[in-house]
């Protein structure tokens, strides 16, 4: 967020909501949806996101409105992976889950890579060097 505030500084709602692309009135329905966004309120109500509330709150639209998961299946997703998981996908790490797909890719890329040396192999021994 570039507002000229620091980095480490509380938000209005009208400034996360200008920052993530969302209405105020989603942002106050994902925090009755999700008991996780807890913003500061003082006085008459207002509200005050801190830094991680943000996050989360991004990582919340990224599992809604990025991967078209249902606010039932990002609950879930909350309570499986936690809050930590969800506040990464803000800032582009990857989730567990993710990270897994990669790794059973690198697997079976490496699996297929000696797959065809091994039909290299085969096809020197049947055909010859020379073709």
């Amino acid at each position: 967020m570039t507002s000229g505030k620091s980095e480490s500084a509380f938000r209005t709602i009208s400034e996360v909501a200008q920052a993530l692309d969302v209405k105020p009135h989603v942002l106050r329905f994902w925090e009755s949806k999700f008991d996780e966004i807890q913003p500061v309120k003082r006085a008459a109500g207002r509200r005050y996101y801190r830094p991680e509330d943000v996050e989360l709150i991004a990582g919340i639209k990224h599992l809604l409105h990025g991967q078209g998961m249902t606010i039932k299946g990002v609950q879930k997703h909350l309570k499986d992976n936690g809050i930590a998981d969800v506040r990464a996908l803000a800032s582009g790490a990857k989730s567990k889950p993710e990270a897994a797909l990669n790794e059973i890719g690198l697997n079976r890329r490496s699996k297929l890579e000696a797959a065809r040396q091994n039909l290299v192999q085969a096809r020197i021994l049947l055909v010859g060097e020379d073709n």
